[in-house]
């Protein structure tokens, strides 16, 4: 019909050259999904923290924009943190929920016995872990 493709919201690419682009229309559908996991499966609140210590996958991105949505507080993290580093900042935080790879899941589980404020935890990534909730499935 003439008109010009709409340039996308959001545009990753990896190492590999994959890409994952998504329209405004996509990113706010994709966004209310994921807040909703957020309020519902783990139960999040207005004020509520929530750790991410995820690589810059776009999940991240999704996961900013639904806190901005519920008014859920992130707290972002580098993948590099250590098992210390990351239970300094669970308890420091209180955060109720942790987000991360199933690469950084093991540190976290290590910690996991002395922080009594955690209530969920997500994984992203494309396998499941017992006790833990998965990011891609729920959405």
């Amino acid at each position: 019909d003439g008109r010009k493709a709409a340039n996308p919201a959001f545009w990753w690419v990896n190492e590999e050259g994959e890409e994952v682009k998504w329209s405004f229309e996509e990113l706010g559908f994709l966004s209310r999904k994921a807040a909703n996991v957020l309020s519902e499966a783990c139960g999040l609140q207005r004020g509520d923290r929530v750790i991410a210590v995820l690589p810059r996958v776009p999940e991240w991105w999704l996961l900013n924009v639904a806190c901005m949505r519920t008014g859920i507080v992130l707290i972002p993290g580098t993948s590099q943190l250590t098992a210390k580093d990351i239970f300094y900042r669970l308890q420091a935080s209180k955060a109720k929920c942790i987000v991360t790879s199933d690469t950084l899941a093991p540190a976290v589980e290590s910690v996991l016995p002395e922080c009594q404020f955690l209530k969920s935890k997500l994984i992203v990534g494309k396998g499941s872990r017992d006790g833990w909730l998965n990011l891609k499935e729920l959405l």
